[in-house]
């Protein structure tokens, strides 16, 4: 089943390691924009993706818990770090929507699904980018974060935040469907993008399964059964779920390790 093309399948991990750094940056740019510091780009990835350790244990709060905690000792307040990621997740998450949308065109045959959901969703979006309504979800959450909203903050920023994220998760399904490719799978572009997408969002609205763990999965396979067949479909979901794995955690371990090191060297001469 497996036609190993090595050029592709290396070039689907560097593009996937490049949407982890791309979201990384996304997450430092919202605390700017929040009135936070200005992180550099690599310490921003090294925290961002230490933190993202934390999608492993079940829950959806222990990721943003241990961001948080990370960027507390980099001087980026608790509320900010957490605001930060919470509105980076939404924007992704929103990003993932629209184009596993792409999947109501591949395998809905319903014209209200068609039309109406995508529809909804990018209304949504337009509506939450007007300056009305972005200005009272934001006044409304930095009340419940009880501190006081950046001076200067805008529908602008919001947008960009929604830009950044949908160009993100563009990266990301083309690393899917180079890495579907690079395993011999005659995949094309718009089913397995969608597919991957929406099979995201739909795991990661369960809770209680970290990472989506198996969620994500069964989507997937239901999602692609009718473009490459259920047992293709189920390899390629399986393998999926071990090379986005291993291309978030391998270098997110090592980040952690020099993390701890460089802590201990600085506790000691303390």
């Amino acid at each position: 089943m497996f036609a190993l093309q090595p050029g592709l399948f290396i070039a689907s991990c560097g593009l996937l390691f490049i949407g982890y750094i791309a979201t990384a940056l996304i997450w430092a740019l919202i605390v700017r924009d929040l009135g936070g510091p200005r992180l550099g780009g690599p310490e921003a990835v090294r925290l961002f993706m230490i933190g993202n350790l934390g999608r492993y244990v079940p829950g959806k709060v222990w990721q943003i818990a241990a961001l948080a905690a990370l960027a507390r000792h980099r001087g980026v307040p608790a509320a900010t770090a957490t605001a930060a990621a919470v509105l980076g997740q939404g924007t992704g998450l929103g990003a993932a929507m629209a184009i596993g949308l792409g999947a109501a065109w591949q395998y809905g045959s319903d014209e209200a699904w068609r039309w109406v959901v995508p529809g909804l969703v990018l209304s949504g979006t337009v509506l939450g980018l007007t300056p009305p309504v972005f200005a009272a979800v934001s006044r409304l959450w930095f009340r419940l974060a009880r501190t006081e909203a950046p001076e200067g903050l805008s529908n602008i920023h919001g947008a960009r935040w929604v830009l950044l994220s949908l160009l993100s998760w563009f990266v990301y399904a083309m690393a899917f469907w180079l890495f579907a490719r690079g395993l011999g799978f005659e995949l094309g572009l718009l089913a397995g993008s969608s597919a991957f997408a929406a099979a995201y969002v739909l795991g990661y609205l369960v809770v209680f399964a970290p990472a989506g763990l198996g969620v994500r999965e069964g989507f997937l396979i239901a999602l692609l059964s009718s473009s490459i067949g259920v047992g293709a479909a189920t390899a390629l979901a399986a393998a999926a779920r071990l090379w986005t794995t291993i291309v978030e955690v391998v270098p997110a371990t090592a980040f952690w390790a020099r993390h701890l090191a460089t802590d201990g060297v600085s506790g000691s001469s303390e």
